[in-house]
């Protein structure tokens, strides 16, 4: 079947969810704006998801991560979350939240919705998805990176013998329990990783790339409005990543722009000695890792070592440039602009998703 509709936004995470409520306070309607009489017929929209229930990635975060270990969740548009003690599992938490949101507002998301792929077909755009095709005006892409996961590639790799997790897989430490464990990795992940790991192992060890750049961390001090960094910090590092996007280089790994907070959970880590951290090894055998002529003998590797943006449905437009970004105008795509990516680049926090949204659904009603 073929549908049509104005406006296409893909993926229900916190970027699709804003991009939603941003477009139907600017009066385009949800569901079947077509079945209204034609001289009151308005703008449409629908948002396809590909997963079986709210939340996005967050349904899939392991149960040792708790609100009180995640960086700060600013809050969506319009709702309130209801307070936590800290304790609650972020899969749960956040999936209840986005939850409620979408019954707030009674957002058009249909789900479970698969988006295979995205086509120029003339005046429109076809979205072909696992419920037939949507032929849309304009597409807003909020997949984010959760089924992109990203592990380099180590010369030998292949032979290892142990266990080899990424985050994506990672759901609790009962299968490293006694086991030699390397965690690989310069983020907010492999610091839970190593912590959780390390209370069912005694032999726990941690590689990254670079060394770690600590903050201050009064620099993720504040609320809501700088999404858990400083207004100041959070300015600077968009407009960094603003930079890059613009000049069509990809979006660097948030680690390196945000840094990693020299917090009381990281002091504990220091004390209990987990972050002697090693450099990253040259080559894998079938039992562990190499660094020139000083080997060390693993069970198993944790590779958090990110996530790339999930844009492989959108390859048939030939949006990448040779060094593998997309050239970005704000959060339009310059080569294609009836795209816009949210939840890439500086829109990949709430707060950025809640700016580049009420810029691009202003522009995107202008046309329509």
């Amino acid at each position: 079947m073929e549908h049509e509709v104005d406006v296409v936004v893909i993926g229900a995470g916190q970027a699709g969810l804003v991009a939603a409520h941003e477009l139907q306070r600017r009066g385009v309607v949800g569901y079947a704006a077509s079945s209204l009489p034609s001289a009151q017929a308005r703008a449409s929209f629908v948002v396809l998801d590909a997963e079986a229930g709210p939340g996005g990635a967050w349904r899939h975060r392991w149960d040792g991560l708790t609100m009180k270990t995640v960086n700060h969740i600013a809050e969506l548009p319009g709702l309130h979350a209801r307070p936590t003690d800290g304790e609650e599992r972020a899969s749960a938490f956040v999936a209840d939240y986005f939850g409620e949101y979408e019954d707030a507002f009674d957002l058009p998301v249909f789900r479970p919705v698969r988006v295979r792929s995205v086509h120029d077909d003339g005046a429109r755009l076809r979205v072909r998805t696992s419920v037939g095709d949507f032929l849309a005006r304009v597409v807003m892409n909020c997949t984010g990176t959760w089924e992109a996961p990203f592990i380099p590639w180590y010369p030998g790799q292949q032979l290892f013998r142990g266990i080899q997790v990424h985050t994506h897989d990672y759901k609790d430490p009962d299968l490293f329990w006694r086991k030699r464990t390397l965690v690989v990795g310069g983020g907010i992940s492999a610091l839970d990783h190593l912590d959780e790991v390390s209370r069912v192992t005694k032999h726990v060890f941690w590689a990254t790339r670079t060394p770690p750049r600590w903050r201050d961390p009064d620099d993720f001090s504040v609320g809501p409005a700088a999404g858990g960094l400083t207004a100041e910090a959070g300015r600077a590092i968009e407009s960094r990543v603003r930079a890059r996007t613009t000049a069509g280089l990809r979006p660097l790994p948030v680690v390196a722009e945000t840094g990693l907070p020299l917090n009381a959970r990281v002091r504990d880590l220091a004390r209990r000695g987990l972050l002697n951290r090693r450099e990253m090894f040259d080559r894998v055998d079938r039992h562990g890792v190499w660094w020139g002529e000083d080997y060390l003998d693993l069970d198993a590797i944790i590779w958090a070592t990110g996530f790339r943006a999930n844009l492989r449905h959108l390859a048939p437009l030939h949006l990448r440039e040779r060094g593998g970004g997309i050239v970005m105008d704000g959060s339009r795509v310059a080569k294609e602009p009836r795209v816009y990516l949210l939840g890439y680049g500086a829109s990949a926090s709430t707060i950025g998703a809640r700016r580049d949204a009420r810029i691009a659904v202003a522009q995107i009603v202008a046309g329509l």
